[in-house]
């Protein structure tokens, strides 16, 4: 099952894992709403990969090749006995997870999300955990608690996180 020229040392595949894993994954929970599930589906997808030494011609290629095996990975696990016996979903509704508006949706959705994860990353360490926390819904005092830091810390890091993210997102906002 060869594709292309270039063999993956472990080095630049961890590397790829890096870069994909984290828009894979809410890519996938957009299937499963279940972010464990999502979780253990992309890493069986980076596994076998890796297992059997698929290479690509291009980083467009491998790309792609991640997002349909991801895809597939999540519509077999919701068309498999396992799923139906625990959720009772109709084979109907899995038809509307696989059209064209659905997947152009959903890749305007992963690549958003990749962006402003990359924003985020370029903050400070602790103001990209308060943003972090607070994007899962956390309370300034739970996010005060769950990093042993004050309330009025939490609320300085988000006005100077939020502050950054508004001149890097700029380009995001519709005019």
């Amino acid at each position: 099952m060869r594709e292309g020229k270039t063999e993956y040392t472990f080095k630049s595949y961890k590397k790829l894992f890096e870069n994909l894993y984290p828009q894979l994954c809410v890519f996938a929970y957009k299937y499963l709403n279940d972010l464990e599930l999502s979780k253990d589906l992309v890493q069986e997808v980076f596994l076998k990969v890796w297992e059997d030494k698929i290479t690509f011609q291009s980083e467009n290629h491998e790309t792609g090749f991640f997002y349909k095996a991801v895809k597939n990975k999540c519509l077999n696990y919701l068309k498999s006995k396992r799923y139906k016996a625990t959720e009772r979903y109709e084979l109907t509704d899995l038809e509307d997870y696989d059209t064209e508006e659905f997947h152009i949706s959903e890749a305007v959705v992963v690549e958003t999300t990749a962006v402003i994860e990359n924003a985020i990353n370029t903050l400070p360490e602790k103001a990209a955990k308060v943003i972090r926390l607070s994007i899962e819904d956390y309370t300034n005092n739970e996010i005060a608690n769950e990093l042993s830091i004050s309330v009025n810390t939490v609320k300085d890091h988000k006005k100077v996180a939020y502050r950054k993210l508004r001149n890097l997102l700029s380009f995001l906002t519709i005019r």
